[in-house]
């Protein structure tokens, strides 16, 4: 039997997960106002629960229900503590997840082999000690993506009162490659449309992503567009199930019949030549005399030369990059000509690579080509991970602010920041591999596990004198710490516990307000509270009181004056009105730009780079169904049918060659490194092309990144199969 997304092993998954937790206790969860905290897609709020911003329930989905649980976990004994550290070490990212949530202060003093349990007023003091004999420029500030604004903002400020602009956040590892290219040619660096687009559309592009598995409650509005009699095209070289049918589980007739037909179109290029194959379909546009020359003339500039650059182009270098043949693209193509409101969503199958920012422009081209930009039901769509990393973006967790923003919060603040130009994520790890770091403070996330080359990066973040983490769960980055390195683990408050309401911006540009005020663990603390008390003893007098930033509404009322795009936050929790960041959502040409008009930027095909060594595969890394970025919850991938994490995808065709079957044990060889017994699994792949997940294969990936925006090829590594 054929394997689908969703269906009713998803719905007796929820039922056993709720059931798990207690279905009061869960009821009450998914009832609050509170922001799913799972993918950027966007859900609950003041609407209530799991409700989207388009006012349906239940919006609710398995990423969703993960999360829940993760949260409502009881705490972990403190007598696991007195296990060695190294033990904790042993332990896989499930089993770490699974261990509980962390409801007390722990300390592994430098030189100590094991977590020592603090008090709150100790582990601050020691934090404190450790910032305050640190020189500024040997430090940094990270964040993950599902932080709040508010904490966010209070964490950039405080890292830049104390001196440093050495600050960045998860969205470096994912979608700067689509801030730098959008910048470029509209303007923006966020998303075009507002979720009610998509219901308007009637095509819709999901390129190097899979939703199934990553965004569920997108595969919804694909399925709708579909039941309109739109298209879905899917570009992704491997062909997912979930993306081929997905069985929705509020669909009874997609449940009884086997799943409902997500993509119309499915192309399957090989890994890294995205950018051949859009310029493929841009020129077959072309070639077809489809493209809209009205609007071109009236808001694009470089046509000409984008023109001239697709004329020059070869089919027979198309194809050959691609491996799809010239009458599959054309005919996708012909699709995209006749369709009158086309949406285009990208994933990390697309900025994960070394040309990640061409990739986007070869989209944003694509798009321009037919005015696809700058009006309802039509648009540029990157799906984003974490759900609040773009709203991290947006208050300042990054290491340059444009300088009308700082001069607004230096006036604000009454202070003058450092003009020592910051370091983004990759540059802050290259600095710490060098043994010029003496203190990471980690809003969350998992360092270790998102970096590139993980024997690199552990030794890289055991040269840091002290790390000082705050975080609901224990994960590697905690515990890969070695004897001579000092760790603090500070617990944290989830979002639905927060003693203040917060804010979450969505993909869509949409601010949420969430009420916070369950009650679950006694020890946990705010994010802001934990900021705040730490900033009042390292910074003093320098800059703001930061204990007034315990009242949330004082921190949002400061956004609100120092980004007038987010006027609205000043009284959100008053007026309990979510809205969209002015100026983002595009339903005219109005383009950011200087000149007010949109830029085609000509992407020539990227030629493969050489080796001293024979490495004959494209390995690409990729989430499985049951994660959420490095979150494990279960080693299991339902929809690709593999049994553990620990395994390598493949073609029956590079099977065959390679004398191997499926549950065979293999080695997998980069120029960085070996992941050594992988268990094969056959999949529909094109020949040539692996995969293996995220974060076990960054063992694999190199740290050369992107020049552009600095993003290390998580999704395209040369490697070679050793039997």
């Amino acid at each position: 039997m054929a394997i689908v997304g969703g269906g009713f092993k998803k719905i007796l998954y929820t039922l056993a997960t709720v059931q798990k937790v207690g279905i009061a206790r869960a009821g009450k969860v998914l009832r609050s106002k509170n922001t799913c905290k799972a993918c950027a897609l966007g859900m609950g709020g003041q609407q209530g629960g799991m409700t989207n911003e388009a006012g349906e329930f239940p919006a609710v989905c398995n990423k969703s229900i993960q999360a829940q649980s993760s949260d409502m976990q009881a705490a972990i004994p403190v007598e696991v503590f007195e296990h060695p550290i190294a033990d904790f070490a042993e332990l896989s990212a499930r089993e770490l997840e699974h261990l509980g949530r962390l409801t007390v202060p722990l300390h592994k003093p430098a030189g100590s082999d094991r977590f020592v349990v603090l008090d709150w007023d100790a582990a601050l003091s020691i934090a404190a000690a450790r910032l305050r004999a640190a020189p500024p420029e040997r430090t940094f500030f990270y964040s993950s993506g599902r932080s709040s604004n508010e904490a966010g903002f209070v964490f950039q400020l405080f890292a830049r009162c104390f001196g440093t602009n050495h600050v960045s956040n998860c969205s470096f590892y994912c979608h700067q490659a689509t801030g730098v290219a959008l910048h470029n040619t509209i303007g923006t660096g966020t998303s075009t449309i507002e979720l009610d687009d998509l219901d308007k559309a009637d095509m819709i592009f999901v390129i190097g992503a899979n939703p199934a598995s990553n965004h569920p409650r997108f595969i919804h509005r694909l399925k709708a567009c579909r039941d309109r009699g739109g298209e879905v095209v899917v570009i992704n070289p491997a062909r997912e199930n979930g993306l081929v049918k997905f069985a929705l589980p509020k669909s009874p007739r997609s449940l009884l019949t086997g799943g409902s037909e997500i993509a119309s179109v499915y192309l399957q290029p090989n890994i890294g030549s995205d950018i051949a194959l859009l310029n493929g379909l841009a020129k077959a546009v072309v070639e077809s005399g489809r493209e809209d020359a009205d609007f071109i003339e009236r808001h694009c500039d470089q046509a000409e030369a984008m023109l001239g650059h697709l004329a020059a182009l070869s089919w027979s270098d198309i194809v050959h990059d691609t491996g799809v043949d010239e009458v599959a693209v054309r005919d996708a193509a012909t699709r995209y000509a006749q369709a009158s409101n086309v949406v285009f969503a990208w994933g990390m199958g697309v900025t994960h690579h070394l040309h990640g920012v061409e990739n986007v422009e070869a989209i944003s081209n694509l798009a321009l080509l037919r005015g696809m930009v700058g009006r309802p039901g039509a648009g540029l769509l990157p799906l984003r991970g974490h759900s609040n990393v773009q709203g991290i973006g947006t208050i300042g967790v990054k290491p340059v602010l444009a300088e009308d923003v700082l001069a607004r919060m230096q006036s604000h603040f009454g202070i003058r920041f450092s003009s020592s130009p910051g370091f983004d994520t990759m540059s802050a790890m290259q600095a710490t591999a060098r043994g010029e770091m003496d203190v990471a403070v980690l809003l969350g996330g998992n360092l270790l596990s998102a970096n590139p080359d993980t024997l690199w990066a552990t030794r890289a973040l055991n040269r840091i004198g002290a790390r000082i983490a705050l975080t609901t769960t224990l994960n590697r980055s905690h515990v890969a710490v070695e004897s001579d390195a000092e760790m603090l683990v500070l617990p944290v408050a989830a979002r639905d516990e927060e003693w203040e309401p917060t804010t979450q911006e969505s993909m869509f540009n949409y601010v949420r307000l969430s009420d916070g005020k369950i009650e679950r663990h006694r020890g946990v603390r705010p994010e802001v509270v934990v900021l705040a008390d730490l900033a009042t003893q390292v910074v003093g007098d320098v800059g703001p009181d930061f204990q007034l930033f315990k009242k949330h509404r004082y921190v949002r009322e400061s956004i609100a004056q120092i980004l007038p795009e987010l006027a609205e936050l000043a009284d959100i929790d008053v007026a309990k009105r979510e809205f969209h960041v002015r100026r983002r959502v595009l339903h005219s040409p109005d383009f950011k730009t200087p000149n007010g008009r949109a830029r085609f930027r000509p992407v020539a095909l990227p030629r493969p780079a050489t080796s001293p060594e024979q490495h004959d595969f494209a390995l690409t890394t990729v989430r499985s169904e049951g994660q959420f970025n490095s979150i494990v919850y279960e080693d299991e991938d339902s929809y690709r049918g593999t049994a553990t994490r620990w395994s390598v995808l493949m073609s029956p065709a590079d099977a065959d060659a390679l004398g191997v079957r499926a549950g065979d044990r293999v080695t997998l060889a980069s120029s960085v490194g070996r992941m050594r017994g992988v268990t094969v699994a056959l999949y529909d792949l094109p020949p040539g092309n692996l995969m293996a997940y995220y974060p076990e294969a960054n063992v694999l990936t190199s740290t050369e990144v992107d020049p552009r925006s600095h993003t290390p090829s998580f999704k395209h590594t040369r490697v070679s199969v050793r039997i």
